[in-house]
């Protein structure tokens, strides 16, 4: 791919440093410069240099890890060019209808630091402009504010996990194949803008996949709920489900770091290959999954099977219980969570352990056999609660 030919002073304002500065950096080697040739890649490399200066880094060691092309990520930002206009939250809210106090919260729920004078920019605009619509529509305040971070948290996880893997698999082997700085913020360029237009149609691709499948869940939830049952507003009745793996800090510290890690994505995989349809992953936290599901007997099953996947060390073991939950944040609380949490914690290892009430729920399933242990003293519970041990019927 052709260079990008640029001035000296189209640099510096890139970099957003003085000409004199880029000659004497280029001059001490801090920047490369080919045959006095300024290029986007070299300003771009020149801003992470300015940057780190600012940060208290001395010149010796940014042209030390310039050399080692620990700084050619920085062409990144080219691909998101900053906009010179910017807007004071007041302008905003005059121009869409938000009270200035609304703008700051949505801002902070995406993550944006406050700072004493708030400056946005046409992107920002535009993006509150669409929260407006929403909320003119008549979509629910509180609704929307918890949808916003659902948003904000799963799409930061989205962009951590695309830098941190291009990091690791594209920049990390360019730095051990001793790649020239230049040559290599080059290539990552190359390849990454032409990576970067295929993500959005992927991530709509998939949000329009997994809409619709639970659009379609929460009909079937609404026909087969208990009519008369009452519950508070915000809470769902759901059968949650918790999954760890017994002994495995143990195995950690016997089989080392990397060894574990196979592991716990081992006994990811299976689970999310498992799965029934109706269930969901809501999160997994080292080696503990967190499920939920509108169907108490199909959940069950899966989990004995699952069990009967993985009999190896370290062996997993199941806690199930039935609820009504709070749903908030694309998450689950409340003391019931806390309560199926509890069971896991008392089950032995290949062992499913379910609550009274996911025995009421399934009501003498075909193929589930239900052995009462009695009642279980659980930490943070007053009353004992009746747990039993599920096998499947020989």
């Amino acid at each position: 791919m052709a260079e990008e030919r640029i001035s000296l002073s189209e640099a510096a304002r890139r970099a957003g440093v003085s000409s004199a500065t880029l000659k004497r950096w280029a001059a001490e080697k801090v920047v490369p410069v080919r045959r006095g040739r300024w290029t986007a890649a070299a300003a771009a490399q020149a801003r992470v240099v300015a940057r780190m200066r600012e940060r208290g880094h001395s010149l010796a060691d940014l042209k030390r890890a310039g050399r080692e092309g620990r700084l050619s990520f920085g062409f990144v930002e080219d691909l998101f060019p900053a906009p010179e206009e910017q807007e004071t939250v007041e302008d905003v809210s005059r121009a869409t209808g938000l009270e200035p106090e609304l703008i700051e919260r949505i801002l902070v729920i995406l993550g944006t630091p406050l700072e004493r004078e708030r400056l946005l920019t046409p992107e920002d605009v535009q993006a509150l402009r669409h929260c407006a619509r929403v909320l003119a529509a008549g979509f629910p305040l509180v609704a929307f504010l918890q949808l916003v971070r659902v948003y904000a948290q799963s799409l930061r996880r989205i962009a951590d996990a695309e830098v941190r893997l291009f990091h690791l698999y594209v920049h990390e082997p360019l730095i051990r194949d001793a790649v020239p700085e230049l040559e290599m913020a080059e290539e990552m360029e190359e390849l990454a803008s032409d990576l970067l237009p295929l993500a959005s149609p992927l991530t709509d691709y998939l949000h329009n996949r997994y809409l619709r499948f639970f659009l379609e869940q929460d009909v079937i939830g609404h026909m087969e709920a208990d009519l008369g049952a009452t519950r508070d507003l915000g809470q769902v009745p759901v059968t949650l489900c918790f999954i760890d793996l017994t002994g495995f800090t143990r195995y950690t510290e016997e089989e080392g770091d990397l060894e574990a890690l196979d592991v716990v994505e081992r006994f990811v995989e299976t689970v999310e290959a498992t799965l029934p349809p109706e269930a969901t992953i809501v999160k997994t936290i080292g080696d503990e999954v967190m499920v939920v599901s509108p169907d108490a007997a199909s959940l069950t099953e899966w989990a004995v099977g699952l069990l009967g996947r993985l009999p190896e060390r370290p062996q997993p073991r199941v806690g199930i219980h039935c609820a009504n939950a709070v749903y908030r944040d694309g998450d689950y609380f409340g003391t019931d969570v806390n309560l199926a949490h509890r069971v896991v914690s008392r089950a032995q290892a290949g062992e499913v352990l379910v609550t009274g009430r996911v025995t009421d729920a399934i009501d003498d399933r075909d193929g589930l056999t239900f052995e009462p242990i009695g009642e279980v003293s659980l930490k943070g519970f007053p009353v004992p609660t009746p747990l039993f041990v599920v096998t499947a019927t020989p």
